[in-house]
């Protein structure tokens, strides 16, 4: 039988207070996974999170970090290997937000802020968390991208400039660190359900729906399977890989 054991295994999930995120912590928590929950600014929800994989028997404790600041991602990961130990699984899930427009009315702080959260993020995880897993030469290194990056559509352009861009490091960064046995991946999610959409009632959307080969929208459990797999031994032989997890909206060609 193939399960996805994580037992042993400490992971870091960015953005870990938010909607995917704590989703993605909760799963990795239920493989076996110790974990540190991030947050930047929601430290209730961190907590309560936090709270919830220690009730299922799990090590877990919250960190805060602005992931843009090199300075204060290795400061979290100083306190990360104080308390859990240095993790062996990172997900950089976390993204600010701001309102989508056209490029000629879109702020130019907002590209900024795209590239702080998207590049930068995953350059400083890789700094702070990388050697270590080099020295036990085994890591899993992953990104959460989104479909949109293949769809460029109007008025996502900060969100996809900043998407593209993280693209780039995860497929260069594969190939740097693949001799340490670690391997670096992408989940790109389509327009997924969330708590928020149960809450209000907002899961079904026909117009959005009518475009996926599947004929609905995905789930958080279902983006969060995928980043359990990618975490675990099942994934060992995968690794550069932009993975939509969209239905079939977006497919990459060959």
């Amino acid at each position: 039988m193939l399960t996805l054991d994580l037992t042993g295994k400490i992971a870091l999930v960015t953005g870990a207070s938010g909607q995917l995120g704590r989703v993605m912590a909760r799963t990795l928590a239920s493989c076996g996974a110790d974990i540190a929950v991030h947050y930047h600014g929601n430290r209730r929800k961190a907590e309560e999170l936090a709270d919830e994989i220690r009730a299922k028997g799990r090590k877990s404790i919250v960190v805060q970090a602005d992931v843009g600041v090199l300075a204060e991602v290795l400061d979290m990961a100083k306190t990360i290997g104080e308390t859990l130990g240095k993790p062996d699984i990172t997900v950089a899930n976390a993204v600010s937000s701001y309102k989508w427009t056209t490029i000629l009315e879109q702020d130019s702080s907002d590209y900024e802020n795209q590239f702080r959260t998207c590049v930068l993020q995953s350059v400083h995880l890789a700094k702070a968390f990388v050697p270590a897993m080099q020295e036990k030469g085994w890591g899993r290194f992953i990104g959460i991208n989104t479909e949109c990056s293949m769809q460029n559509a109007p008025t996502q352009s900060a969100y996809v400039a900043g998407k593209r861009g993280m693209d780039g490091i995860y497929r260069i960064l594969a190939k740097e660190v693949g001799a340490s046995g670690i391997t670096v991946n992408q989940v790109a999610p389509g327009w997924t359900i969330s708590d928020r959409d149960r809450e209000e009632g907002t899961e079904i959307s026909v117009a959005y729906s009518s475009t996926v080969p599947l004929r609905r929208r995905g789930t958080d459990q279902e983006i969060a399977n995928v980043v359990a797999f990618l975490a675990s031994d099942l994934s060992s032989f995968i690794t550069g890989a932009y993975i939509p997890v969209a239905g079939g909206n977006v497919m990459p060609s060959i």
